[in-house]
């Protein structure tokens, strides 16, 4: 039996008795439930998504039922789970899917793959997890299994330390029980040879160059670390005589794309605030309190936001001309998409 052989012999009994065969989308396994579930644990743990993904299914328990809702209901389940493009490409798919396949998820490889918002191991693991088609997969979790079991040396994102790693998962993947086999691997980088690896708990020590040499915490490499820039913007939260808060869609790309935020002050002289909300919302205010910074880190940078309480003189008519602009009643929210740090300060103000 070849090593490679051994390998995926060995990690299917560990599998069978140690793996993950509970997670909500291996039961009523469909290829719909396992594209959504995908989607949501890229970058982000299986005990984040799995609450997100029972909301997500009851409220759109089919391809069709996300296709037809609004981007609005969809980002509003999807608050609080980041990457938000992951939400709107999603809903993007799903109408193509709606619109180009008579809601029939599609089974060719290549048409996954055009889907947005879908790469090639997502478009592996989907195929082989909902129907065992033979498919590589390298997310997270199989990059730190492979360069800790041939000491690959270099940070796996670079180019072609990831080509090398995606010869190496073509090698190991076998020919049957790809189900079990690409739940495996994850599996085993998921709760084993995790970044705190567990190697006495290991099915392939024997086979591991890192745990041979005794250097597993070596692998993977880093990714060479900068300095986050840090960013600044100061955030509205003007109410109106109902106690409601003025809420603004962003635009579609960037930063928290689609959904609905608070208005940005990014002006150095406070004392212009006045003229400002009148100049640019139609709305007259009265005195303003600032509020504590609040810091949200991206990937790329840390956001420092600075909340300004103000009241709002008079009705507030004017400023629902624009129709990216709602007054939004903190007790009774509506479905609406919002970032995480919005969220918070809603939250903390709705009492005031």
């Amino acid at each position: 039996m070849s090593p490679k052989h051994v390998f995926s012999t060995k990690l299917l009994q560990w599998f069978s008795q140690y793996g993950r065969h509970d997670l909500p989308w291996q039961h009523k396994r469909n290829l719909y439930r396992v594209w959504v579930s995908e989607i949501m644990l890229q970058q982000t743990q299986v005990a984040t998504v799995i609450p997100y993904f029972e909301r997500f299914m009851q409220r759109f328990p089919s391809s069709r039922a996300l296709a037809d809702a609004s981007q609005d209901e969809v980002l509003h389940l999807w608050t609080g789970l980041g990457y938000y493009a992951r939400g709107r490409n999603l809903h993007k798919a799903a109408q193509i899917i709606r619109d180009d396949y008579a809601d029939h998820f599609p089974e060719n490889f290549e048409a996954v793959l055009e889907l947005p918002g879908i790469g090639r191991s997502t478009a592996g693991a989907i195929l082989a997890q909902a129907l065992g088609q033979r498919h590589v997969i390298i997310d997270g979790n199989v990059k730190r299994v492979l360069t800790r079991l041939y000491a690959i040396e270099g940070w796996p994102g670079k180019k072609d330390i990831e080509n090398q790693l995606w010869e190496l998962a073509e090698s190991l993947t076998p020919m049957d029980n790809l189900t079990s086999y690409t739940q495996a691997i994850m599996d085993l980088g998921a709760t084993v040879c995790s970044r705190k690896s567990n190697c006495p708990a290991c099915p392939v020590t024997d086979l591991c160059m890192a745990y041979k040499r005794e250097q597993v915490a070596s692998f993977p490499t880093p990714k060479p670390r900068k300095t986050l820039p840090v960013k600044e913007t100061q955030m509205l939260i003007l109410k109106n005589d109902k106690g409601e808060v003025l809420l603004q869609q962003r635009p579609q790309t960037g930063i928290w794309g689609g959904l609905w935020s608070l208005p940005e002050y990014n002006h150095d002289n406070k004392e212009e605030l006045t003229n400002w909300c009148q100049q640019q919302l139609g709305l007259m205010v009265k005195e303003y309190k600032i509020q504590p910074v609040l810091r949200h880190t991206f990937s790329h940078f840390h956001l420092d936001i600075t909340p300004i309480v103000s009241q709002v003189k008079g009705p507030a008519n004017h400023v629902m001309e624009a129709a990216n602009r709602v007054w939004y009643n903190t007790h009774q929210p509506e479905s609406l998409g919002l970032p995480a740090p919005v969220l918070k300060i809603l939250n903390s103000h709705s009492g005031a």
